[in-house]
């Protein structure tokens, strides 16, 4: 997670004299003072980061009155920095700067995931909602079987439990943390609103549309158009995995047809389903591994899962991480004090500290999560040397794919085998096993991936009025994931924040284009190492010519609009789900032979 929270030294710079504000005469702005302005406001934002950065940081991991209110001053400041900022932006509107100027000024107005009012208290009051709300998750608990647990407990009772009424108990429980959360929601939806129209867009959601070098609408349609390319897949999927589910606990539970309840999946959020593999596993076709026995019978530690993890990336020809890495991550929870446990990787000073934050266990989950978060670390070191404005991924959904690409190869047997994890790589026998735990993860998380930010964008063009949170959110649910609740839901529930991102305001497109944009990546740099076998079974481990290109990629960050970076590594200027298909079609195929006679969809 990269940081853009500014301090106060900052405000003081901008509200001082100085090119960025003095009072300007009446003539037009030029492409000179342009440019002079962009330079003076990233001076502003490098000096204000480094602050502001470790504040939030140290907020996520002691989570303490005193450590929320620095964090929500700090991000008041930011707000208002990044604000005043923006606004100043929208002045050479219509001004001919040079291309690099002109990118800046658009990338300075997008700068804030939600602007605040350019009105005093206003981001101070929208920093301190949006603290609260963040807190309120990280440290909510409830009681089940006559103790208090957390999320990382309930987790893995929905994991490892096969009682419904007790999958029931725990997700309704977790789901109890929320409702207190609305009332704040609501009035961070207006004020943020409020700043998005300050700065010229819609409402946020159309803020947040406007990230992808397109227009607004036209990036909806191109989300709805890459939805249709895999939905056949994920319904295929969807009438499998039901079928199993009802054989594992009858039509009173889990009708054979229509939507799946959505305790049963393994997951609070039913956004991935790998944990129900025991469940929905193939009839007579087993694995003869399981990662999550292999790590702890070769004594794998959550420090030596980051070690692995690093070593992945050095294969590739990256410089290992710097020795502040290990000395300030977060890589196990703490037993003495409350921390923010979502994973998350973090760049401090836009140079070479970078950390992950997480409460590692050992088990194949967070052995792929870690080479996803040292994704993001690698990438934000590899655009470091690029101006303050174009450090930043092509597009969000890069951040969130290139650690994906690189767990698409840590997940394999080839992989496994590599490090010396698997002794030998199973025949392709395996291979419809080894694709549908993979399906569970990757084609189970599409429509989730998709259906979060359809709500906000819902909640933020006001189509959706608080009154309508929670049917809204399960209206959607059931149109694109075909789930339903375990039970009618309470007249105050807020469900959706349950779900870390929304309390924690963290736009989710990003995550369904990566899944995406991961398999594109796979493919490409598959191709480019020689690999001449079904895309499932490649590992890119020690191709140093490929990860030099790779690089190449995360070297230009957001200096471009990202059709071109994309271009500079696969040779494609479209975001293409083909890949997908490609990866799984040995799967879709026998998925489809064992739905024949079912009624699929709901």
């Amino acid at each position: 997670m990269r940081s853009k929270l500014l301090a106060a030294s900052a405000v003081a710079l901008l509200l001082g004299s100085g090119p960025a504000v003095a009072q300007r005469p009446a003539a037009a702005p030029t492409a000179a003072e342009a440019k002079a302005f962009v330079e003076n406001a990233e001076a502003q934002l490098e000096k204000a980061n480094a602050f502001a950065a470790r504040a939030a940081w140290v907020r996520a991991n002691f989570i303490t009155a005193d450590t929320q209110w620095l964090e929500a001053k700090a991000g008041a400041e930011q707000n208002e920095l990044a604000t005043r900022l923006a606004m100043e932006a929208a002045r050479f509107n219509g001004v001919q700067a040079d291309p690099v100027t002109a990118r800046k000024l658009k990338l300075l107005k997008l700068y804030l995931v939600s602007p605040a009012p350019n009105r005093p208290g206003a981001a101070e009051e929208l920093s301190n909602l949006l603290t609260k709300l963040d807190s309120t998750y990280s440290t909510g608990k409830f009681e089940f079987q006559g103790k208090q647990i957390t999320l990382n407990d309930a987790e893995d009772v929905l994991a490892t439990s096969r009682n419904p009424a007790e999958l029931r108990q725990v997700w309704e429980g977790w789901h109890s943390i929320s409702p207190v959360m609305k009332p704040d929601y609501a009035r961070f939806v207006a004020l943020s609103n409020e700043g998005a129209v300050g700065l010229g867009y819609k409402d946020t959601g159309a803020l947040w549309r406007s990230n992808y070098d397109m227009e607004p609408d036209a990036f909806a349609g191109e989300t709805d158009r890459l939805w249709k390319q895999v939905e056949p897949f994920y319904k295929n999927l969807h009438c499998y995995v039901r079928a199993r589910l009802n054989e594992q606990y009858g039509d009173a539970v889990q009708a054979r047809s229509g939507p799946i309840r959505a305790d049963l999946l393994g997951n609070m959020w039913a956004q991935q389903w790998g944990k129900i593999y025991d469940v929905v596993q193939p009839k007579g076709i087993t694995s003869s591994y399981s990662l999550d026995k292999l790590l702890v019978e070769k004594g794998y530690t959550p420090v030596k899962m980051v070690k692995t993890g690093e070593a992945f990336y050095s294969s590739l020809g990256f410089e290992p991480l710097p020795q502040t890495f290990w000395e300030r991550s977060l890589i196990t929870r703490p037993q003495d004090r409350e921390v923010v446990c979502h994973a998350s990787a973090w760049d401090i000073d836009d140079k070479d500290d970078i950390r992950i934050k997480m409460c590692t266990k050992v088990n194949a989950e967070d052995f792929s999560t870690i080479h996803h978060e040292l994704g993001h670390n690698y990438y934000q070191r590899a655009y470091k040397d690029q101006p303050v404005l174009f450090r930043g991924s092509a597009n969000d959904g890069f951040h969130e794919a290139i650690g994906d690409f690189a767990a698409l190869s840590a997940s394999t047997p080839t992989y496994l085998n590599q490090i010396g994890l698997l002794e030998k790589v199973p025949g392709t026998e395996e291979d419809i096993p080894f694709l549908l735990k993979m399906a569970l993860d990757k084609i189970a998380f599409l429509p989730f991936g998709l259906m979060v930010d359809r709500w906000r964008w819902q909640v933020f063009s006001g189509e959706v009025t608080p009154e309508e949170y929670n049917d809204a959110w399960w209206k959607l649910r059931l149109q694109y994931q075909g789930l339903v609740p375990p039970g009618q839901r309470p007249a105050d529930a807020f469900d959706p924040g349950a779900k870390y991102h929304v309390p924690g305001n963290t736009p989710y497109t990003r995550y369904f284009l990566a899944h995406i944009y991961q398999f594109q990546f796979h493919r490409a740099a598959c191709k480019q190492s020689g690999w001449k076998g079904p895309l499932h079974r490649c590992s890119v481990y020690g191709q140093e010519a490929m990860g030099k290109r790779f690089n190449a990629m995360m070297e230009l960050g957001q200096s471009q609009p990202w059709p071109e970076t994309l271009k500079t590594f696969t040779g494609e200027t479209r975001t293409d789900a083909s890949a997908v298909a490609d990866y799984f079609q040995p799967l879709n195929v026998w998925l489809t032979k064992q739905n024949r006679g079912e009624k699929c969809g709901w």
